[in-house]
């Protein structure tokens, strides 16, 4: 019986053979794809020769001749484009770790808020993510760039809540700790620090699997993170010196500022993205049996106990993905700040594109960069939801 199948299967035809139709159909496909390609490059090519229009990265080594007006490294004019897009890259990266960060922290409260059953707060929360979700966020964009430039004052006549700390239409300007070579040993006792929680967290929880008995683990970090560099503080002489802003002209000198431009990104991203996070987190804590919540509270545990032990870790598995992708939407956001004058890494590549007429190498760098940005977030997100993932026995 099985020969006479195997005899069948040999006498169909090439063309009435799916598999065999399948493999021709992708090699096909393959082959319009190169062509397509071939076709893409080539014009293109002859074209942007036609224009005179040289091809390839080397203006990266050339003089940028533009300034930059918010930099987190040294830069001039004089640097070359690499510098210049390297600013703009970390530009992007600071607003998008600080947003991430605050993002995540609003959002939680407010998913968490969402589900009080205090009517007032639940229905502040309600009306707050109902109407950030629903304005356009260019438009938040605009309003918190046009908040600091049109409504509040200027420096001469800047809000002073308390000595040391102005907010003007130039921004947030507060006073810092002069530099010392004693905080390079306070960042270094608080990496110090944290690597001993890490650790200690790991041995706290097999002593209690062990013996039961729990550490207190929270009190004991908060102990080291604040300890460790209050000490390395007092062997290096406890300085108290202070870089405290003084008006001088039509502007502060000293202490420390942020722009309007980064601080209206910063909120607009934030406060946008939030709303989407709260509804993640909501919906996370409402996938959890009632029936934990009865149970954890029947032995004995607080309100707060429950959602921290309890709810949240449970949560965790449904909240992380779409908070993922939350995330990264913040990031891809960010590139708006071209919008309000903030220079991002689209920002700079922009000015570099309008000075070289190398349009498509610009390009191809925006999309290398946002690439890394997101798949370097999905890669961690990834990991993390694999170690909270809720391990059957």
């Amino acid at each position: 019986m099985s020969k006479a199948i195997n005899n069948n299967t040999e006498n169909i035809s090439f063309w009435y053979d799916p598999d065999k139709r399948s493999v021709m159909y992708q090699i096909g496909a393959a082959c319009l794809f190169v062509f397509v390609a071939w076709y893409l490059v080539s014009n293109t090519m002859t074209n942007l020769e036609k224009q005179s229009i040289a091809t390839g990265f080397g203006f990266l080594n050339t003089e940028a001749a533009f300034e930059i007006g918010e930099s987190i490294i040294e830069y001039s004019a004089a640097d070359r484009y690499m510098r210049a897009l390297w600013v703009g890259f970390l530009n992007t990266l600071l607003v998008s770790f600080i947003g991430i960060i605050l993002t995540v922290i609003l959002g939680t409260f407010l998913g968490i808020a969402r589900l009080s059953k205090n009517w007032l707060i639940n229905k502040c929360a309600a009306v707050y993510i109902e109407l950030f979700q629903d304005i356009p966020i260019l438009l938040q964009l605009f309003f918190w760039y046009a908040f600091f430039y049109e409504t509040l004052p200027s420096p001469r006549d800047a809000v002073n809540p308390f000595s040391g700390l102005f907010l003007c239409n130039r921004g947030l300007i507060f006073g810092i700790p002069q530099s010392h070579p004693v905080y390079k040993y306070m960042a270094i006792a608080l990496i110090f620090a944290v690597i001993i929680i890490f650790f200690m967290k790991k041995w706290a929880k097999k002593r209690q699997d062990l013996t039961g008995k729990t550490f207190p683990v929270f009190y004991t970090s908060i102990t080291l993170i604040i300890g460790l560099p209050f000490v390395c503080w007092l062997i290096g002489g406890a300085p108290t010196e202070m870089s405290i802003p003084v008006l001088k002209g039509f502007n502060f000198k000293g202490g420390m500022s942020i722009s309007p431009e980064f601080a209206a990104l910063l909120l607009g991203l934030v406060l946008y993205t939030a709303a989407f996070v709260a509804e993640v987190v909501r919906a996370g804590i409402q996938s959890v049996n009632r029936g934990q919540t009865e149970a954890a509270k029947a032995v004995g545990l607080k309100s707060g106990q429950v959602l921290n032990l309890i709810i949240l870790p449970q949560a965790l598995r449904v909240i992380i993905p779409p908070l993922t992708s939350q995330m990264l939407n913040l990031t891809k956001n960010s590139s708006l700040a071209v919008a309000i004058g903030y220079p991002d890494f689209v920002s700079v590549a922009g000015t570099a594109i309008n000075q070289t007429g190398q349009a498509i190498e610009g390009v191809m760098l925006i999309m290398v960069v946002y690439l890394i940005f997101s798949l370097s977030t999905s890669v961690f997100m990834n990991w993390y939801n694999k170690k909270m993932a809720i391990v059957e026995r």
